[in-house]
């Protein structure tokens, strides 16, 4: 054993003479660019508001009386005119004939004064009366008249009392539960509250703009309204608004802007505003109360690029971009983002058309870095373009 040491300190000697060790410099990383998306892009003035029926009525028994009936299912849609409930109507009908009796009673009394006063005013002219008998049957005429029109007041009244008991639908809408049940007396000292109907169509929403906003969305209104027609027409029903609630990314509610107050708040600095939307059926989207946001488009810019959020980062000097440079070059890239539109962000400044921003492998690079890229299209990172890739996988 102690021999063969001598001949494997040679082999190791002479494989030390062999090739050296040397520095070999690793391949680029792998980064995956996309030039931006280039669409034109609608700037909005954003608000938040609350939507409001465009009508609640509070539905009440206006005479004395047992509820008979209730003609409707609670929470459904009712049209104007539809009954409702009923409430005992006998006595409202004996008063209605009482009336009637007396309307002809009194029309009988004035038929006989008017003849007796015709009577007088032929005697008076011969010499046969007196002018105080004269004078008691013109009083006794106009007095019979007078009591008439008491009369057909009362029968008019007894009518309109006869007329309440039937208890109707005062608008369309969605009719709420019954507050009394049937065989309560209602009406006794007060206008017994039944129920409420709420018009949900037009849904309005009521939001508030300050006086910088209003400035700015009068003067791009009043621009885009003398381009298109040479004078600048009223904005007021007319002007786009677009409304989402809840967590809705997108606005799909899309109604004009109808009202607005006559002067800003001089506590607030703001000015109210109301947007109505069309909110049909019975499975209406949109019920009264809800919190809403809402955008007003003032003006649309042409060519724009956006990128998707991912390629965007952030430091101590702001958001930046990487973007490949010549020889596959990074160079990092302060930008000014914009708005979100379907998961891209429009880029105001720093990035122009054509230029290849990086995407994906990031975190893998930095400022001067040699890459290999693999391209691909800004489209296919949109938010709709990534839900359904999820979709497909599932």
């Amino acid at each position: 054993m102690i021999r063969c040491l001598p001949v494997l300190l040679a082999v190791v000697a002479l494989a030390a003479c062999g090739e050296s060790n040397t520095y070999v410099e690793p391949p680029p990383p792998k980064v995956t660019v996309a030039p931006p998306a280039i669409q034109d892009v609608t700037d909005y003035l954003y608000f938040t508001g609350t939507t409001q029926a465009a009508a609640i009525v509070e539905v009440r028994a206006r005479v004395v009386g047992e509820l008979k009936t209730i003609s409707f299912q609670s929470g459904s849609q009712v049209s104007e005119g539809d009954p409702l409930f009923q409430i005992d109507q006998r006595e409202y009908l004996a008063d209605l004939e009482i009336a009637k009796a007396e309307v002809s009673s009194a029309k009988a009394k004035k038929v006989e004064a008017d003849r007796s006063l015709e009577r007088a005013q032929t005697l008076i002219k011969r010499g046969n009366i007196s002018q105080a008998s004269l004078d008691e049957a013109e009083a006794a005429a106009r007095t019979t008249a007078a009591e008439v029109a008491v009369k057909q007041a009362a029968l008019r009244q007894a009518e309109l009392d006869l007329e309440y008991t039937d208890i109707r639908a005062p608008i369309s809408g969605r009719v709420g539960r019954n507050l009394v049940d049937a065989g309560n007396l209602v009406g006794e000292g007060e206008a017994t509250l039944l129920t409420t109907i709420t018009e949900n169509d037009p849904m309005f929403v009521y939001f508030n703009i300050n006086e910088r906003d209003l400035l700015l969305g009068m003067e791009q209104y009043r621009a885009e309204a003398e381009k298109a027609a040479g004078t600048a027409p009223s904005a007021q029903g007319r002007l786009r608004v677009e409304m989402a609630t809840g967590d809705q990314s997108d606005y799909p509610f899309v109604g004009i802007l109808d009202f607005a107050e006559s002067a800003l708040n001089p506590e607030t600095g703001t000015l109210q505003l109301r947007a109505s939307f069309d909110n049909p059926g019975a499975l209406a989207p949109l019920i009264s109360g809800l919190f809403a946001r809402v955008r007003v488009p003032v003006t649309e810019r042409q060519g724009l690029p956006l990128v998707t959020e991912r390629a965007i980062s952030s430091d101590q000097s702001g958001r930046f971009i990487y973007v490949l440079g010549a020889e596959n070059q990074i160079e990092k890239r302060s930008v000014t983002i914009g708005q979100l539109i379907d998961g891209l962000r429009v880029i105001e400044e720093g990035l122009s058309a054509g230029e290849k921003v990086v995407v994906n492998g990031i975190q893998r690079i930095r400022a001067g870095s040699l890459v290999a890229p693999e391209e691909a299209e800004m489209a296919a990172f949109t938010a709709t373009a990534l839900g359904a890739a999820q979709s497909a996988t599932r």
